[in-house]
């Protein structure tokens, strides 16, 4: 393993341009909506005014009179069958709490009816004649009065959870569950110095360009294809299945290019409505869901409130560490029990010193838009707590709070209690630390500098992990075959979302393969097609989908040489394979064999009964923490409290990047996001349940001029489970400007801000005393 650390490789770790790029630059017609049929059906949703309400009566009849309308559907029309709407490995750990349309409504948004026309203007007018009767119901809006609240979010019979995750409707718990290693209450309570905090992250929305979106239409052969903005095909083909009660054999999903997806495409938010159309009217449609709709029935990050406790001794060597979570997932369950697992798992192992941990949580229902999965799943909030309280307990300390990190962090080969137990194989996260420390100037400007004029700056830091696939359930598959004249076709499940995995799992088989990245086509996903694939999301694209495409080599290039041999006429004993030619290196007088590539491809076209191709699955046992460190230096206004991002710095180990260019984009794409989180993105909702941020005039996310200097840089490590040593790199990297920005915020200015985002306002008030 020493040696292919060492070894220098031919296309992986080259920063080759994305395979889709001049198509996507040029503006070539790859995104759903560009390629649906032009007679496809619109489909559009009537929603609840209220957020907790029982339709008693609901009239379509004037409506379904209607020039150009297709069909009206309620509760009445669609099959009453319960399912979940995450995209999550069967059995999903998210309650079976959904229907189509349901007579009980949950949240201001929750669907009523769908209707579907010829035109979006007459759907438009018949939406507006449905008339519909409520009993509206009292609603549970804050999360800190569900748990046991005597009014019940889903009090039906056939709710019911397939995984045992403490879920309780009829305490309005999706799910709960707690951890301890040592005795957390007597470590600490021999600590000499405690920190005892709070922290509050809101439900951010993905904010994705391209909105949630899905055409759907019946073959010749009587079967529903949806093709889908999606980053879950072989889940939504499983969704669509319960959801309609009809065999998955009698659906195909297919993904086209995607317009962003963050995870809120890991959630089949739209699918099942133009689905349910098709396979009731026989014609194709689609729906395009409005930003408007994106922001107020979607499927945002998970609200949660983070308690940490932290003890340590006089050193600073920390002793116990204390968590609970309370995470709001809304009226539905979709990604409930799993997100707030990441809001510990991710947080508290990042230390290695402690001798005691706990870990705790709540899930509860309440009525407000559903929330799902969000790049990051639960450790962002976690992270944004824990690593404010290690500097809140650094300043109690009176100590560096990067001393403080340095004394206390993980590093490579350690056994993380906090994270199953898996050993840190791979871990760069000192060297991140150092490196970040020198980029940001940290020694010069910590912590803080007056710039004259009523301006602060301060600099502040924080650290984060996440992991790579999920482990013991996640599966990726890939398929590739040989072509006449010897290029490669390789048929994926992961979903290409932006992220390159089509160009970086083209480079890992063009290594392996020893041919050239354009001689790699690739294919997916179509879940008729492709291989099996979990999907795209829990950052495993790269290390599980990658190890997938090397074993699937390995299995070809077997192939190859036998094929080779049968054509020389030869034992494939001794045989070697080049990239180009399968041959056997002259020796003791015997003079050289050899068949090209293309000559075998040619000739195994004709006369040949074993097929060039192979396809393998694979799985991992652990899930690597790819690691990083920012840090952020901002300025704030003494006299108005405004904040502004000087500059932000960035180290990641990633293990080894198998693209610098994208892995890099990535980085600076999930930093902005970070930043969005940390100081523009705000949640308001009514007293009767609405959220006021309905659009991206109200929910602020920041451009380019907002987030300021970005710099990336990495310190590799070499993860021996990875291909070629690769780790994850989609989702560690929003999750340390939140803190790192509080923490930036705090040393300037002396004020603590625990609850998302660091606004003006707060900043002003807290150095009011206010």
């Amino acid at each position: 393993m020493e040696n292919e650390k060492r070894q220098s490789y031919r296309v992986v770790g080259a920063p080759i341009i994305k395979k889709d790029a001049m198509a996507l630059v040029t503006g070539k017609p790859v995104y759903t909506a560009d390629i649906a049929p032009r007679d496809c059906l619109v489909v559009k949703v009537l929603r609840s005014p209220y957020a907790h309400a029982m339709i008693t009566e609901i009239d379509c009849a004037v409506a379904k009179k209607l020039p150009g309308i297709e069909c009206v559907l309620t509760y009445k029309d669609v099959p009453q069958k319960r399912f979940t709407l995450a995209g999550q490995t069967f059995p999903e750990p998210s309650p079976y709490d959904r229907l189509i349309l349901d007579r009980h409504l949950r949240f201001v948004g929750d669907a009523v009816a769908i209707i579907a026309g010829q035109t979006e203007a007459q759907v438009d007018h018949a939406m507006r004649l449905i008339k519909v009767k409520y009993q509206e119901l009292p609603p549970v809006l804050d999360m800190h009065e569900a748990k046991d609240n005597p009014v019940l979010i889903h009090p039906e019979e056939d709710w019911k959870a397939l995984c045992k995750v403490g879920a309780d409707n009829k305490r309005n718990l999706c799910a709960t569950g707690s951890e301890e290693k040592g005795d957390v209450d007597a470590v600490m309570a021999q600590c000499s110095h405690v920190v005892d905090r709070v922290y509050h992250a809101k439900a951010n929305q993905q904010a994705m360009m391209e909105t949630f979106r899905t055409f759907t239409y019946m073959d010749v052969y009587g079967r529903l294809n949806v093709v889908s903005s999606t980053q879950i095909v072989f889940h939504v083909r499983r969704i669509l299945a319960n959801a309609l009660d009809i065999p998955k054999s009698k659906i195909r999903v297919v993904k086209p290019r995607i317009g962003g997806g963050f995870g809120a495409k890991q959630t089949a938010v739209v699918e099942i409505y133009p689905a349910v159309v098709t396979w009731f009217t026989g014609k194709p449609a689609k729906i395009i869901y409005t930003r408007y709709e994106s922001q107020i029935a979607s499927s945002p990050r998970h609200e949660m409130e983070v308690h940490v406790k932290i003890g340590c001794n006089d050193d600073g060597i920390f002793q116990a560490i204390d968590v609970y979570t309370l995470s709001n997932t809304g009226a539905y369950g979709e990604h409930g029990p799993t997100t707030v697992g990441l809001s510990g798992h991710k947080a508290i192992p990042l230390y290695r010193t402690p001798k005691a941990f706990r870990f705790a949580y709540d899930v509860v229902y309440t009525n407000r838009m559903s929330a799902g999965a969000y790049r990051g799943y639960g450790a962002t909030q976690g992270i944004f707590a824990m690593e404010s309280a290690v500097s809140e307990l650094a300043a109690e300390l009176h100590m560096d709070p990067v001393k403080l990190r340095e004394m206390n962090m993980v590093k490579e080969g350690d056994i993380m209690p906090a994270y199953y137990n898996e050993p840190a194989s791979s871990c760069a996260l000192d060297r991140c630390m150092a490196r970040a420390k020198e980029m940001i100037g940290w020694d010069e400007k910590y912590p803080r500098r007056d710039m004259g004029n009523g301006k602060v700056r301060g600099v502040g830091i924080a650290m984060a992990m996440q992991g790579s696939s999920i482990a013991g359930v996640d599966v990726a598959s890939v398929s590739i075959k040989v072509n006449d004249d010897g290029f490669y076709s390789m048929t994926i499940g992961a979903a290409e979302m932006g992220t390159g995995c089509d160009t970086t799992l083209a480079q890992v088989a063009a290594e392996c393969l020893d041919c050239e990245i354009d001689d790699i086509v690739v294919y997916g996903a179509d879940t008729d097609i492709s291989p099996y694939d979990s999907g795209s999301y829990a950052s495993s694209t790269a290390y599980l989908t990658g190890m997938a495409v090397v074993k699937t080599c390995e299995s070809l290039k077997q192939k190859i040489i036998a094929k080779g041999a049968d054509y020389l006429n030869c034992p494939a004993d001794g045989l070697e394979f080049d990239g180009k030619r399968v041959f056997k290196p002259a020796a003791d007088g015997v003079e050289e064999l050899s068949i090209s590539l293309k000559d075998i491809a040619n000739k195994s076209m004709g006369f040949n009964s074993d097929a060039l191709s192979a396809s393998e699955s694979h799985h991992s046992p652990t899930s690597p923490p790819p690691f990083m460190v920012g840090a952020a230096e901002v300025e704030v206004d003494k006299e108005t409290g405004a904040i502004r991002l000087v500059d932000y710095v960035a180290v990641v180990d990633c293990g080894t990047a198998l693209n610098p260019n994208l892995v890099k984009v990535q980085t600076e794409g999930g930093l902005a996001q970070g930043i969005g989180m940390a100081m523009y993105e705000d949640i308001h909702y009514s007293e009767k349940g609405q959220v006021y941020e309905n659009s991206l005039m109200q929910y602020k996310i920041p451009s380019r001029l907002d987030v300021g200097t970005i710099r990336v840089e990495f310190e590799n490590s070499y993860e021996p489970n990875g291909p070629f040593g690769a780790k994850s790199i989609g989702e560690v990297v929003i999750n340390t400007p939140s803190p790192a920005i509080a923490n930036a915020v705090y040393n300037a200015v002396g004020v603590r801000v625990r609850e998302l985002p660091v606004t003006a306002e707060k900043v002003f008030m807290g150095m009011q005393g206010l």
